[in-house]
């Protein structure tokens, strides 16, 4: 006889099921392997043999050919929540005076019902359901380790007074509330009894009743087989897990008469026949479908699309963090600038933000100010000239960093400014900044006591101011002192009819819009247009530099 492999991961399975769970069969088979008893049937060893055949350990039948009640064997299949009594349960609600609750009274009938119908289909295994007290007790009362002594720990001792939600069994009567929605002074019960995690889970116990023959329906007998908690989204939870193909599992018993038992436990569910399986499939499809239907009649048909010929951009920005300046207690005041032709934004729109004042914090040698403060706006771009001239500007981003001491004293602690990426998608930017300053002394001793500093009267200083119409903006002589940076994350959409049209049509079209989804491989669309009229300054002085004799009249060099 070989010998049996025994499985030792008691730990619980995870399974999802779509089907009504009331459809689970579990099939539950327990065994005795030893007894008080077993040395009674050894055998003396054969002449001839050193050793005994452990086959003939088996028990002996009795005289009337069965094999004695000691030694049974017990099958059983179990349904989803099927209440199974033990032997304790029937001796308890036999007597009526024991019967408090309507569930004792409804289990007081069930038990009379099985007597007159020839007494029950189960010795040893019985069930606790969701509805028994056992299961209230059992939730309070769980382990979270394998230690034989365990400590409970504060958490333990906190979550033990958090219970699970039930699913509800009864009907609601009305909308009408029946209490009042705010308890403004609750008491211990009261935060007992409604703290409650609101995921519903119903549990089941399978148990055994391993005690010795003659003395069945004791307590301290009882034995958990299994245990199955299932939610209200179709995910089982099963401990043990299913034995399957693994060996079976063993529990041995305490006392002076110690026992091994072994036990297996199977999912004995039927499979769906194909005409169900086809009909399920059908029941899912529809549900799918209305659930489409439902989803897309929310969102709505009239989706907003742009004009032909027209960006939309969409900014979701958020003002990170700045490091590297003087003094505490920061705040960052930005703003976007638009291009002054061809570019607009919605009249409600807000393009300028200040955030709140943050204190700074040492991160390696640099103080650094979290702000986490996030804005959006919106903008559109409108092609209307089609010459080869008309290159779009992008709009760009100005920061103004300040500090503000105890006294409520503002001081100027950096200026910069940012062209928004051109390209869709999540970006983080960097932003340097710079501050005007005085030389002397006597200035930084006016910015350290009074707080007084130059400031700039326009931002759009920092870059190419929009008044400015020149050809070159000399800041010679302008004195400036390198401060700190500002960091930006930007999530940017971009809207626009051309994206749908096919690569033959977007050539044809020649528009800038298909110009610059061609740039959109570069850093910044900005860059690349300010390269390009680099480069065409460049050729025109070139030629201007040229002997006239070595240009045509069209414009081109003469070979």
């Amino acid at each position: 006889m070989a010998e049996t492999a025994w499985s030792t991961d008691t730990g619980e399975a995870v399974y999802r099921s779509r089907d009504p769970v009331r459809n689970l069969r579990l099939r539950v088979h327990l065994q005795r392997i030893t007894s008080s008893n077993f040395l009674r049937y050894q055998p003396a060893a054969q002449p001839g043999k050193d050793l005994i055949d452990l086959a003939t350990f088996r028990p002996h039948p009795t005289a009337s050919g069965h094999r004695s009640e000691e030694e049974e064997e017990e099958e059983v299949v179990i349904g989803w929540q099927e209440k199974l009594f033990s032997q304790f349960e029937v001796d308890l609600y036999r007597n009526e005076a024991a019967c408090q609750s309507p569930l004792d009274h409804q289990y007081r009938q069930e038990i009379l019902k099985l007597e007159d119908s020839g007494g029950r289909k189960n010795r040893r295994i019985f069930t606790y359901t969701d509805s028994d007290r056992y299961t209230n007790v059992e939730e309070h009362c769980q382990k979270m380790t394998t230690a034989a002594r365990e400590v409970p720990s504060f958490l333990v001792e906190r979550m033990a007074n958090v219970r699970r939600r039930r699913q509800d069994r009864r009907g609601m009567e009305g909308g009408i509330l029946k209490s009042r929605i705010v308890t403004w002074e609750p008491s211990e019960e009261f935060v007992r009894n409604n703290h409650v995690i609101n995921t519903p889970l119903q549990t089941m116990y399978i148990m055994a009743d391993l005690g010795p023959y003659g003395k069945l329906g004791y307590k301290k007998y009882e034995h958990v087989l299994c245990t199955l908690k299932v939610d209200s989204n179709g995910v089982i939870t099963v401990k043990p897990d299913f034995t399957g193909l693994k060996g079976p599992y063993r529990i041995e018993t305490e006392g002076e008469k110690q026992e091994l038992w072994k036990f297996t436990v199977d999912n004995a569910s039927s499979l769906a026949q194909p005409e169900e399986e086809e009909r399920e499939q059908r029941v899912f499809k529809d549900l799918y479908g209305r659930h489409k239907e439902y989803l897309s009649s929310l969102v709505g048909t009239d989706f907003e699309m742009t004009v032909p010929g027209a960006l939309r951009l969409f900014v979701n920005g958020e003002v990170v963090s700045a490091q590297g300046y003087e003094y505490d207690n920061l705040y960052v005041h930005f703003f976007v600038e638009l291009p002054a032709t061809n570019w607009s934004s919605p009249a409600f729109q807000q393009l300028s933000g200040i955030t709140q004042t943050c204190a700074t914090k040492s991160l390696g040698m640099d103080k650094v100010a979290y702000f986490s403060y996030p804005f959006t706006f919106e903008a559109s771009f409108l092609h209307e000239d089609e010459s080869a001239d008309a290159l779009p500007e992008w709009p760009v981003l100005y920061c103004e960093v300040l500090s503000l001491d105890f006294w409520q004293r503002c001081r100027v602690e950096g200026y910069g400014a940012v062209v928004l990426p051109a390209t869709p998608g999540s970006h983080t930017l960097t932003v340097p900044t710079w501050r005007p300053m005085e030389l002397g002394t006597v200035a930084e001793l006016r910015r350290f006591f009074i707080g007084g500093c130059l400031e700039l009267e326009d931002l759009s200083y920092v870059r190419i101011p929009g008044t400015f119409k020149g050809e070159r903006l000399s800041r010679f002589g302008f004195r400036a002192e390198t401060t700190g940076s500002v960091t930006f994350r930007l999530h940017c959409l971009q809207q626009s009819r051309a994206f749908m049209e096919s690569s033959f049509l977007r050539k044809k079209m020649r528009s800038v819009l298909d110009r610059l989804e061609g740039f959109s491989q570069q850093s910044s669309v900005h860059n690349v247009l300010e390269a390009f009229r680099r480069a065409r300054r460049r050729m025109q002085e070139a030629r201007e530099s040229l002997p006239q004799d070595l240009v045509s009249p069209s414009g081109t060099m003469v070979s």
